[in-house]
């Protein structure tokens, strides 16, 4: 399911701007403890957005936030956002950033809404004009080095 609503979500990008997001994803970036996503049903199984965060060094990126169509309007992506802040900050994440652009002026708008405030630019669209880089403190702490953690 969750390939089916990225695929959405790439579709959208290039109905918006010409092409997908190209930003290198890997095999297990959204893999607990270092990352996560996760999927909205409604109450008959049917998918409806979706989710998640990867680890950035010792941030948080969140990543393939998406509500489909039949959904929007209804507080679902805020929904979908609060849950991946969540599950960064339970993995100890202390920022959470992401990157934009200016074909989505109702993601921006929300993301400013619940306080994401811009960041230094970051990873494949770092010098892309137009890019916005925005980020949010959260209530996790991360530890001096997770993978050594995830070890033990």
């Amino acid at each position: 399911m969750a390939q089916r609503l990225c695929a959405e979500i790439q579709a959208e990008y290039v109905r918006r701007y010409g092409s997908g997001d190209e930003t290198e994803l890997g095999t297990g970036d959204f893999d607990p403890p270092r990352g996560d996503f996760m999927v909205a049903y409604d109450e008959a199984g049917e998918p409806l957005g979706c989710g998640g965060w990867r680890g950035h060094g010792e941030d948080a990126e969140m990543k393939r936030v998406y509500v489909r169509e039949n959904a929007r309007r209804r507080g679902l992506a805020r929904a979908i956002v609060a849950a991946v802040e969540a599950s960064a900050t339970e993995a100890g994440r202390a920022r959470i950033i992401l990157e934009t652009g200016p074909e989505q002026p109702e993601a921006i708008a929300m993301y400013r809404a619940i306080g994401y405030e811009p960041v230094a630019p970051f990873g494949f669209y770092a010098n892309e004009a137009g890019s916005l880089h925005l980020g949010k403190p959260l209530g996790g702490k991360v530890e001096a080095n997770p993978e050594a953690a995830q070890a033990t």
